[in-house]
């Protein structure tokens, strides 16, 4: 076990299945010679070479084209985006090629790629490129969307995605690239897709959190131990396909639901959680399901205007309180 930072625990994950397979490649701006705008790749140009970690042009539609139709002939591309902003110029060849090619060939065709980089909210980047797109991707069958909140998360999740026969969005966020956590050794630590983990055990209310809410969570569950107040954090860890079941069962057993993200509301991941909730575990429901969602609004530049456009702890608590009717 090491204690390694988020960017630290990708670059493991890239490093290793490049090793372990010679079909896996990186290709995206800056990922070769200025080792990746955050230093993911960093030094995985020196190890493989330009034929398997390769700087393209600016041309998210022309790379991520490229990408699918090498991940058609048998290869593993894994595709960065400098952020997920950038992935709206490639939606064409990731909703309209990449996600239906294995159902409109009739399985005649896998595409086993990855689309990752940073998603949502970075420190005063303004509104475009600011946005959390994970609800967008996950609208569309074909696509398995991911979000790591820890670096063990992340190694483990990442090399799942790289061996999966299918397109998987990997959604990272770039507040998170610096945290650090333990991740086990070994070159066959895996996470498996579509497997939620319950990230603390509680009895009065579940939280279900991902990506930078994770932690936001776990602090404001500490918080309100302090009240009298016990909370389980979940995190789904994929978006798509969603492990309703775990969340299901806590809510069954704590009788409350929050469900904290920085993405926005309107048709979010949240809003797709509290009606299967509603549906599949009304009855234990004691409160209405409580979204903590993003501002209804584009990012603002202004650091103290973003600070009150996203979740914090304080938001999380006071959720937690008026489910429990504290408040």
């Amino acid at each position: 076990m090491a204690v390694i930072t988020m960017r630290e625990a990708l670059n493991q994950a890239m490093r290793e299945e490049m090793r372990r397979d010679e079909g896996v490649f990186l290709m995206g701006e800056e990922v070769a010679a200025y080792q990746g705008a955050y230093k993911v790749s960093k030094g995985l140009l020196e190890e493989f070479g330009d034929r398997r970690v390769v700087d393209s042009p600016i041309t998210e539609l022309g790379f991520a084209g490229l990408g699918v139709g090498a991940a058609m002939a048998g290869l593993r591309p894994i595709i960065e985006f400098m952020t997920f902003n950038f992935s709206i110029l490639a939606t064409d060849q990731i909703v309209n090629h990449a996600a239906k090619m294995r159902y409109m060939s009739g399985g005649q065709f896998k595409v086993p790629i990855v689309f990752r980089g940073p998603n949502g909210s970075a420190f005063q980047v303004s509104s475009q490129h600011s946005q959390a797109l994970e609800s967008w991707y996950a609208h569309f069958p074909g696509l398995k969307v991911v979000m790591p909140s820890t670096p063990a998360d992340a190694k483990g999740l990442l090399k799942s995605a790289i061996r999966d026969d299918d397109p998987v969005i990997f959604l990272e966020q770039e507040r998170m690239y610096g945290l650090k956590g333990e991740v086990p050794d070994g070159e066959d630590f895996l996470v498996p897709l579509g497997q939620a983990d319950v990230k603390r055990e509680g009895k009065d209310c579940t939280v279900v959190a991902r990506s930078m809410t994770v932690p936001l969570a776990l602090k404001a569950a500490e918080e309100l131990e302090k009240q009298g107040v016990s909370v389980e954090v979940i995190d789904p860890r994929t978006i798509r396909p969603l492990d309703i079941e775990t969340i299901v069962n806590s809510v069954k057993k704590t009788n409350r639901l929050v469900v904290a993200e920085e993405s926005h509301a309107f048709c979010g991941v949240a809003a797709e959680i509290s009606a299967q909730v509603m549906e599949h575990a009304f009855d234990y429901l004691d409160a209405p399901v409580k979204r903590l969602s993003g501002a209804d609004a584009p990012m603002p530049y202004a650091k103290n205007l973003e600070r009150l456009a996203l979740p914090d702890v304080e938001r999380i608590v006071k959720a937690v309180r008026e489910v429990a009717y504290l408040e």
